[in-house]
């Protein structure tokens, strides 16, 4: 990717078949659906590609166990359909995870069992495979720092596990592949209108404050959280509420597994994660309403205490404040009719709705049903053109650095294809002794991947920051001289870059 080749389009382009605003899964699942039917299209993110919400998941692609229990049978099937298509279309980014839910009541074995089953039927030949039950040994031989005290068994089932930043940077790579231009620190001002009608957008290039006039047929918001303020007419019929989901990183030992556990029912009536990921432990999520909507949201003491609280139960070997690497929290756009509902109790799909203005508005959904979600909105745009461009093509289409023979044990499997020409960038020896980050890692980032702030290397392209928020701020000067040096920089830009990365980076520690 090439954001200088990009820019240069935005003056040869006089006009665009269709502008995505957006940068996360949605915009950017969008963007592919609409470039690989032929379609002239630019997508242009505010920041950098997947800084917000579509950075801060789970890192799972999959069906969603607990969406069974309220019956919502529909959304379940094509998330495990999507669950298979992602699997099949990135294999270097997507793999297999079994998950198993401790049990210590009998009773439950025939609840979560049943629910399991019904997931396993549900998935039809979508399927990863299938569950089984484990007694209380095969339990403990698969997870064994879990607490055996009151264990029965386990209920095994299986998803989808992936790494959703570096997943997205395949997406911006594939959408160029496809014929389609992206670009981060494009900022949407205002509709662009002419005789009372809107042809296009006004944008600003946060990296050199010019403004670009930019007309296109067609509009796509696909700003999530920040949907509202490009929602105008339809305001009063759809609201987003944004719901907070923390995670926190701890070391490895706390699971010291290579599967996952789901901790079925959490003192909020949601389920928890543990899971093992960059040679860590992730555990999260939460759910709670935030009112305030910000790209780098603080998190609160009391959702880290949420989970502790929940997860110290299960482990014989549990985390405590001072064991945390790294905490993140991201913010979901879930869609409200505008009533009351709590954000536990709104659903995660998705709709797509035309304003009176003309911009298709994409709301809601989640990481699993981002390309779905993509194909419906372009769907929906060409409903009276869809001869002239095609059908949807996404769901056979390979994404960038496409290998399906990894070793998901080796970090730096998400390279896929890319390896080998990742080597050749430079040196390949870590920075550090606790992260795997190198020479080559940073200035593939920076030339291949449009990588252009230090927050975009160490937070984004190689995960550091949710990794140990401490380790990364010790090595960032490091990686911003060698920032400073491929891009000819000079002193100046190094510490400004630093000034600007370590307060974001001390959100990142407890």
């Amino acid at each position: 990717m090439n954001r200088d080749k990009n820019i240069l389009l935005l003056s040869e382009v006089s006009v665009w078949d269709l502008i995505v605003i957006g940068g996360g899964a949605t915009g950017l699942g969008a963007a592919l659906d609409a470039a690989s039917r032929g379609m002239k299209v630019l997508l242009i993110e505010q920041y950098d590609f997947s800084k917000g919400t579509s950075s801060k998941s789970t890192k799972l692609i999959h069906g969603g166990v607990r969406y069974l229990k309220n019956a919502e049978f529909k959304l379940v099937r094509k998330a495990l359909q999507e669950r298979y298509i992602l699997k099949k279309n990135a294999p270097h980014l997507v793999q297999n995870k079994d998950f198993i839910i401790p049990i210590y009541s009998w009773i439950h074995f025939i609840f979560y069992g049943i629910g399991l089953k019904l997931y396993d039927a549900i998935s039809g030949k979508w399927s990863f495979g299938g569950t089984k039950f484990l007694n209380k040994k095969a339990t403990i031989e698969h997870l064994n720092s879990i607490n055996t005290k009151g264990l029965k068994g386990g209920v095994k089932y299986k998803d989808g596990q992936f790494d959703d930043a570096r997943f997205a940077i395949s997406l911006a790579h594939t959408i160029e592949i496809e014929g389609g231009a992206v670009l981060n620190y494009m900022e949407y001002l205002s509709p662009k209108i002419e005789n009372k009608s809107i042809t296009g957008i006004i944008a600003l290039d946060k990296i050199d404050q010019k403004e670009f006039h930019l007309s296109s047929k067609y509009i796509i918001n696909a700003t999530g959280v920040f949907s509202n303020k490009l929602m105008m007419s339809i305001a009063s019929k759809f609201k987003i509420k944004a719901s907070r989901g923390t995670h926190i990183v701890v070391d490895r030992s706390f699971l010291d597994s290579q599967n996952a556990i789901m901790i079925p029912k959490t003192i909020d009536g949601r389920v928890l994660f543990v899971i093992p990921w960059n040679d860590k432990t992730l555990i999260g999520t939460t759910d709670e309403e935030s009112n305030e909507i910000d790209i780098d949201l603080s998190t609160p003491l009391k959702d880290i205490d949420f989970i502790l609280e929940n997860v110290k139960h299960y482990l014989f070997k549990y985390p405590q404040k001072k064991d945390i690497k790294s905490v993140f929290t991201g913010l979901r756009p879930l869609v409200s009719n505008n009533d009351n509902s709590s954000t536990k109790e709104l659903s995660r799909a998705h709709i797509i709705h035309k304003s009176g203005e003309g911009i298709i508005h994409v709301l809601g959904g989640k990481w699993t049903t981002y390309r779905l979600m993509g194909s419906e909105a372009i769907d929906y745009l060409l409903r009276d053109k869809i001869l002239q461009f095609g059908k949807s093509t996404t769901s056979s289409i390979p994404l960038f650095g496409f290998k399906d023979d990894v070793d998901f044990q080796d970090p730096l499997h998400v390279y896929g294809t890319e390896l080998k020409r990742l080597k050749t960038f430079g040196s390949m020896v870590s920075l550090s002794n606790h992260i795997l980050i190198s020479e080559a890692m940073i200035l593939y980032a920076i030339q291949v991947e449009m990588a252009i702030n230090l927050e975009d290397v160490l937070a984004r392209r190689i995960r550091c920051l949710f990794i140990d928020a401490n380790e990364t701020i010790k090595i960032a000067p490091k990686v911003a001289q060698i920032m400073a040096k491929a891009l000819k920089k000079d002193d100046t830009w190094t510490a400004k870059q630093l000034d600007l990365f370590l307060p974001l980076a001390s959100k990142y520690i407890v």
